[in-house]
């Protein structure tokens, strides 16, 4: 299947595999986070790598939300979801609005994707450059080297009526690499049995590395403790 195919596929059955996943309670921190560090007036919020719009649902009606995604099959059933906010289709390293934010958000582990430190430093600066004096970066980090359980297979699974899905896979590490490789078998009402499978690659970043490049790119850095957001908690910063 070609790469652009597959990220239609995958669009298409995620907040499925995902419906056990709770927005609203991770929203509703994320707020009061914003609420506790947030020094600048403004509420203009940037969600990046905002997939289908999980959190935007939550977040629009307290704040003047842009998503920002480079999957574009992804933004078009945020659009549908949520369809009153701006949508934007852009890579986190190097997008560039003529704009500055008060919240730029990066939820879900998606700041893995990145891959590389190198990345990692320079999506850091692109958020700084897009947020205002006193406004506030919130990070949901990936695992780390010493908590991903390489080789601990993983299981997800969907039924309804007419629609049954499984994913699995079994992660392992390469060249400092986490890498997903998802299989899916998706059984549709008289439909043939389809079968996909698409790899995910996220680097595995540490925690207080991560801290120090927030730091030296010029915010406060926190590092916030969380059983909501996948006991991985947040990593917050301000603008100086």
């Amino acid at each position: 299947m070609k790469k652009q195919e597959l990220y239609r596929e995958y669009a298409k059955y995620y907040d499925l595999l995902y419906s056990d996943k709770n927005y609203k309670k991770e929203s509703e921190k994320i707020i009061y986070i914003i609420n506790k560090f947030k020094k600048s007036s403004g509420k203009e919020l940037l969600d990046v790598a905002c997939g289908t719009g999980g959190h935007l649902k939550y977040l629009y009606n307290r704040f003047k939300c842009t998503g920002l995604d480079i999957n574009q099959d992804m933004l078009n059933i945020a659009k549908k979801k949520i369809p009153n906010i701006k949508y934007i289709h852009g890579n986190m390293i190097n997008f560039k609005l003529d704009k500055e934010f008060d919240v730029i958000t990066c939820l879900f582990s998606s700041i893995g994707y990145v891959k590389t430190y190198k990345n990692l430093q320079k999506t850091i600066k692109n958020f700084i450059r897009h947020l205002k004096v006193g406004g506030v970066v919130i990070i949901n980090p990936w695992f780390d080297k010493t908590n991903f359980k390489e080789g601990q297979p993983a299981f997800a699974i969907y039924e309804s009526k007419n629609l049954k899905i499984v994913r699995a896979d079994t992660p392992f590490i390469k060249d400092g690499i986490s890498i997903l490789d998802f299989h899916y078998l998706i059984a549709e009402r008289n439909r043939p049995i389809k079968y996909v499978c698409g790899r995910h690659e996220l680097g595995l970043f540490d925690i207080k590395k991560t801290l120090e490049i927030m730091n030296s790119a010029g915010l406060k850095p926190y590092h916030i403790k969380n059983k909501s957001m996948k006991g991985r908690g947040l990593l917050v910063g301000v603008k100086l």
